[in-house]
């Protein structure tokens, strides 16, 4: 990592020039005291990453820098394209389409910028550093040859099969590998994922189209298979035995990786908070094939039937798993709290610990109203009741801090035993919920101002306040509700957020304008410089609870590892807020790819439930106006569209900064309670098309 860092210093100085690459190789190597074998790796490495470009031959550029971007192509049916640039809100610049070097969506690529003007900026592909290697699409017989045509509507062209092993039938939904030809393209099947018409072949090629895969290669199997799958006693030397502490995990009923699980006792004045972390970190080692491809992965991702985990089950649901009456290994943050829920003291440390109950939200939930549940939870109805009373003073606490508590719904599907969808309906956010959560958050609240405090190196969990214009757009809509709004102040602080979450509460409008509200702020992300988090209206945080399936929380684990067990070089410092920096980046990029994925998912799913309710009638709300339409979110979270040129009015006009489409006759609104028929689901393109009946009060 460090070596990356000493090529980038070199190649940022201004007018760096040389007559052959192993000169500067060698130039890096003698200078920085590197072999010339990690300078080629780290030259190589930067270049995969697009993190530098050979302008010419003798001259090498940082990327991103004043005239080249780094981003992914977004493309488009009609030839030219976008650069989404990667970890930035700016617009995306315009490319048009003899500018865009073949790139296709998905691209990563380097841009160079050509011209800006009001309307935006232009640019010109100059490297496609990460090319899309698979797609996914449906197979089509055309003569006598075959040719995928793919699912990614941005990719404007079949593609040419070209003969292997695998059998391919017309009709089949396939993932091939693509092969670039200058401005041709051909692909071989990799895998044949069913029938167009069958959702869970469609629901693969969705994972497929993400890059994600279920599998893991045999040599990273191999070295988890490798892995002690209970405690050793050596493991067990010098950390804090908390075994027979009262611990227990609180997870839904069908969770297999249970990597967080706390304890609660009371002291004279006041509680002694723990919460107990999967040490992910002891057995995943920096620089090992288990750590490459979690880094990879970024992240485990969740969809409806299925989970597609950042490390083997070997791990993640075995030895790595706070699994009930074995013991684990983890990492600690013990929380000695006052009356009120502060937090006076704390300590953070190796330990070893027994899970006496594996606890599901619904049963805790139970408890917390006073109702009976079963057996296993009842027997620790004293420390959740506990828990229950410093939980309420926590939020408390958060709501006068200004922290945002957005009561967006999220879909929860119900699936029959051969793992179809049967219904869905909005998920459940309780207070056993809220309980694991609070405690997390504060856990990641603590661990982090203390790494913060000591200034060592770490990746922190940073959601920027938002952009003043986006707030303004905001003001505009809420006007346009009637609503009294106050004037946007010098600093956007949570607390003015909170102010217009409340003054919408508890009308008709209220989830609609919680989204747009949501949609104004920036995208939270990892980086290794404490920034705080906007959302939750706090100077320190990061992601500690999770290791299992998040790649942060396992590299900052690793950090305080190190730190427990030695004191930090200033070499080693630097080396580590490297790696950080990297981590926060790639985990970033991976947790985008996951939502998008997710999202995806559930739509397909939900267009699936609602193919065979055609001609229905339902009342849902406007969520969204575009030109071509508005769309309606019914209240099970379906949305679909309302079609321009299918409405009984004509001559709309879109009126963006107040979310309105105003017709001759008619206008719709951000938040209008309408009555809608459904015309159209289809599982093919995840996309829902409605009628507007009439509107509802």
């Amino acid at each position: 990592m460090q070596v990356k860092n000493k090529i980038l210093e070199v190649l940022q100085k201004d007018g760096l020039v040389f007559k052959k690459l192993d000169n500067l190789f060698y130039f890096i190597s003698n200078t920085y005291n590197y072999s010339i074998d990690e300078v080629k790796k780290g030259f190589k490495k930067l270049e995969e990453e697009g993190k530098i470009y050979r302008e010419r031959k003798d001259k090498y550029t940082v990327v991103p820098s004043k005239n080249f971007v780094r981003g992914t192509f977004i493309g488009n049916a009609k030839g030219f394209g976008f650069c989404e640039i990667d970890g930035s809100d700016n617009e995306d610049i315009f490319l048009p389409s003899n500018m865009t070097n073949n790139a296709i969506d998905g691209d990563g690529i380097i841009v160079r910028t050509l011209s800006q003007t009001e309307e935006g900026t232009d640019g010109q592909v100059v490297s496609i550093f990460r090319p899309v290697k698979r797609l996914v699409g449906v197979v089509e017989k055309i003569g006598s040859n075959y040719f995928l045509d793919p699912d990614n509507n941005h990719i404007p062209f079949k593609i040419r099969l070209i003969k292997g092993q695998l059998k391919i039938n017309e009709d089949d939904r396939v993932v091939i590998n693509l092969i670039r030809h200058n401005d041709k393209f051909s692909g071989s099947v990799e895998e044949v994922l069913g029938k167009s018409d069958d959702v869970k072949a469609c629901e693969l090629s969705i994972i497929r189209d993400h890059g994600l895969y279920e599998t893991f290669p045999q040599e990273v199997l191999n070295e988890a298979l490798a892995l002690p799958q209970e405690v050793l006693p050596s493991q067990k030397k010098g950390r804090l035995d908390l075994t027979n502490l009262v611990t227990f995990t609180i997870d839904g009923e069908d969770a297999k990786d249970l990597d967080d699980a706390v304890s609660i006792e009371k002291c004279e004045d006041g509680y002694i908070l723990g919460v107990h972390i999967a040490d992910v970190g002891e057995y995943v080692k920096y620089d090992t094939l288990l750590d490459e491809e979690a880094f990879n992965r970024g992240t485990s991702v969740y969809f409806p039937t299925s989970v597609l985990p950042m490390l083997p089950k070997e791990l993640s649901n075995g030895i790595c798993s706070l699994n009930e009456g074995v013991e684990r290994l983890t990492l600690s943050c013990i929380m000695k709290l006052d009356e009120d829920a502060n937090v006076v003291s704390h300590k953070i440390c190796e330990s070893v610990i027994k899970s006496k109950a594996r606890l599901n939200y619904t049963n805790v939930y139970k408890v917390l109203c006073d109702q009976p549940a079963d057996e296993k939870t009842e027997s620790v109805k004293e420390q959740l009741v506990m828990m229950h009373q410093i939980s309420k003073k926590i939020q408390e606490k958060k709501t006068a801090a200004g922290s945002l508590d957005f009561e967006v719904p999220e879909v929860q599907f119900i699936f029959d035993d051969q793992g179809m969808a049967v219904d869905f309906t909005k998920r459940e956010r309780n207070d056993a919920y809220r309980l694991i959560e609070d405690f997390m958050v504060l856990a990641n609240q603590t661990v982090a101002k203390e790494f913060c405090d000591r200034e060592i190196p770490f990746v922190y969990r940073v959601h920027e306040s938002p952009r003043k214009e986006k707030v303004e757009s905001v003001i505009e809509y809420m006007k346009g509700l009637g609503i009294k709004v106050p004037a946007i102040p010098q600093e956007i602080t949570p607390s003015y957020y909170q102010d217009l979450i409340k003054l919408s509460s508890g009308q008709s409008y209220t989830e609609t304008v919680n989204k747009v509200i949501l949609r104004s702020m920036q995208k939270a992300r990892y980086t290794n410089n404490c920034l705080g988090h906007f959302g939750l209206a706090l100077k320190y945080y990061c992601h500690f609870t999770s290791p299992i399936r998040r790649y942060p929380d396992l590299t900052i684990h690793r950090i305080i590892k190190e730190t427990l067990h030695k004191q930090l070089s200033s070499e080693r410092k630097e080396e580590l807020d490297s790696f950080a920096f990297e981590a926060g980046e790639q985990s970033s990029i991976t947790e985008k790819n996951a939502d998008k994925c997710e999202r995806e998912v559930d739509d397909l799913w939900k267009a699936y439930l609602m193919k065979d309710k055609v001609g229905e009638e339902f009342v849902g709300t406007v969520s969204s106006v575009t030109n071509f339409g508005f769309f309606v979110e019914l209240d099970n979270t379906v949305e679909g569209l309302v079609k321009v040129e299918d409405l009984p009015d004509s001559g709309f006009l879109l009126f963006e900064k107040q979310l309105k489409l105003k017709g001759q006759k008619m206008s719709f609104s951000v938040g209008d309670r309408v009555q809608v028929r459904l015309t159209a689901s289809n599982i093919y393109t995840r996309k829902i098309d409605f009628e507007f009946i009439k509107f509802v009060k």
